[in-house]
């Protein structure tokens, strides 16, 4: 169900570590909104995010907003279904921002767990975009078996080519992501290989760092 989700207090992260093309830690602009953000979250789908399984929150400083999932485990091998060697998730949120400030996602962090065996690999991949925008972003990242460990991955945009939200207008932002285990020459009848993007406590949540800037013609 849709809802509504004020700043909350789970990750307070700032943007500090975004690239420049350069390679050189930049935070890209030292502007933040003095008031707070409203997410709402419209539409929650796919096999990775059953309903009820995915959260969203805010943190206090306005500079990110996390997503915890509980259900989101792609797997392949003994006990597995045939589908689920890919699970994703489709999140469209609705951020309803100050007024004169345009934001976009500078860099995203992912975390999970994987037991990968040997010959079995996996990818997380995700995408970005702006509801009636064709500039997409994506990413994705490669894991290898023998693999048994927590993993983390950090996407992140040159501040040059980042997608802006339009100044004025209230776009859907729409996040996918992807978890695929591929068997390769695993022993998929005595093993399993998977990979999650959750955590048996909740404590694992995926982060999304905003860049601000201010739009033309903003009053002070």
């Amino acid at each position: 169900m849709p809802g509504v989700l004020y700043a909350g207090g789970m990750v307070a992260a700032l943007f500090a570590s975004t690239m420049t093309s350069q390679g050189s830690a930049q935070p890209p602009f030292d502007t933040v909104p003095p008031d707070k953000i409203v997410i709402t979250v419209a539409t929650v789908n796919g096999s990775g995010c059953p309903a009820g399984t995915a959260a969203v929150a805010v943190s206090e400083d306005n500079t990110a907003f996390t997503v915890t999932y509980s259900d989101y485990l792609a797997q392949v091998g003994k006990g597995a279904k045939p589908t689920d060697y890919r699970k994703n998730c489709q999140l469209s949120l609705v951020t309803h921002v100050p007024q004169g400030f345009s934001y976009a996602i500078a860099s995203v962090d992912y975390r999970g767990y994987a037991h990968l065996e040997k010959g079995a690999s996996s990818v997380e991949k995700a995408s970005y975009y702006f509801q009636g925008q064709s500039q997409t972003t994506s990413n994705a990242h490669d894991f290898n078996g023998p693999y048994d460990d927590n993993w983390q991955t950090t996407d992140t945009a040159d501040i040059a080519t980042v997608v802006w939200s339009p100044c004025g207008e209230l776009r859907n932002f729409n996040i996918n992501t992807e978890l695929r285990v591929n068997a390769g020459t695993s022993n998929t009848r005595d093993t399993t290989s998977f990979m999650t993007m959750d955590s048996t406590d909740g404590d694992v949540s995926t982060t999304y760092h905003f860049a601000w800037k201010e739009c033309p013609g903003k009053k002070s």
